[in-house]
């Protein structure tokens, strides 16, 4: 498939490096994104492939189109907003949005594209150690109504990740990405719970993260994104990391399911973001436990290592 024209939508944090997987291994992008300096900075980079215009039809030759991008609600206004661009694709071409959406918008943007005779196929990723994306280890969680054009794209989604599960159904993978994201929440709230109460017990937080990583504490948090503390340089944002709170709890309630988790997950997180600046680190989190237990957790200083944390 790597002759083919491939269009890429969003080029941020997460966006570039997976689009970049693709251009080292020979595809042909056409890419965009909000910001044109972005696009510029890569085709520049990628000499293969080039900026797409903003006209809507740009992507017309494409048989597949990636989206990474904010959420469900953006990804559909790019995709059939007023210079939609789902309307002139090809018949039978396929939409992968690899973003972080809600399964549900996910599921009725597959039934309006199916009217213009376009697939959709939802691939969120997860990493299994921070910026593993950045030299091709996302992981995939793959959702799809269409098993021929989920055998058109596997190719293509193997060869910009290390894992792909195919999930189920179209939503299936937006579903498993919110709970994956769910569970590493939980983490991260106990994490900051704990290192406040701690703190103010007399224990050292560098020394409890050493701790956890040797026991049964362990999570991604305190082996990779809170490794070394308060270095807020993961690339993820606290404010993403509430969306995807709502949409977990959006899912479990969907579900039928009752726990109460969600609920204060969610509040806790969005007190957080009331004092940290737009684009934080979602670790900064930590600053409103701080707050709440009165306590001052100082930054670790320490050389970079090889656990992958980049700090």
């Amino acid at each position: 498939m790597n002759t083919h024209h491939i269009g890429w939508i969003g080029l941020g944090n997460a966006g570039h490096p997976m689009a970049a997987c693709l251009a080292k291994k020979g595809y042909r992008l056409i890419v965009r994104d909000a910001d044109p300096t972005r696009g510029i900075d890569f085709v520049d980079e990628y000499e293969k492939c080039r900026v797409a215009t903003l006209d809507p039809d740009c992507f017309q030759e494409c048989d597949v189109v990636i989206t990474m991008l904010p959420n469900g609600k953006v990804v559909k206004d790019v995709l059939l907003g007023d210079h939609g661009v789902a309307p002139h694709l090809k018949p039978g071409s396929v939409v992968i949005d690899t973003s972080s959406s809600s399964p549900f918008d996910t599921r009725s943007l597959g039934e309006e594209l199916s009217k213009l005779s376009v697939d959709l196929v939802d691939s969120p990723i997860t990493q299994e150690k921070l910026h593993a994306i950045d030299t091709g280890g996302a992981t995939l969680m793959v959702g799809s109504n269409s098993p021929t054009a989920l055998e058109k794209v596997l190719p293509l989604l193997k060869d910009m990740s290390s894992h792909v599960f195919p999930m189920g159904s179209l939503g299936s993978g937006h579903t498993m990405k919110t709970l994956n994201n769910y569970v590493s929440v939980g983490s991260i709230i106990a994490l900051c719970d704990a290192l406040v109460t701690g703190k103010k017990l007399g224990l050292d937080p560098q020394t409890m993260i050493d701790v956890m990583n040797v026991g049964t504490g362990i999570n991604f948090s305190t082996a990779y994104s809170m490794r070394n503390l308060k270095s807020y340089d993961t690339g993820y944002q606290l404010e993403l990391l509430v969306k995807d709170v709502k949409i977990a709890k959006e899912v479990i309630e969907e579900s039928g399911f009752k726990s109460e988790l969600p609920g204060l997950a969610l509040e806790y997180l969005q007190d957080a973001l009331k004092m940290v600046d737009k684009g934080a680190c979602h670790s900064e989190c930590l600053r409103s436990w701080e707050q709440r237990a009165g306590v001052e957790i100082k930054k670790t200083e320490r050389a970079k290592d090889d656990s992958g944390s980049g700090t």
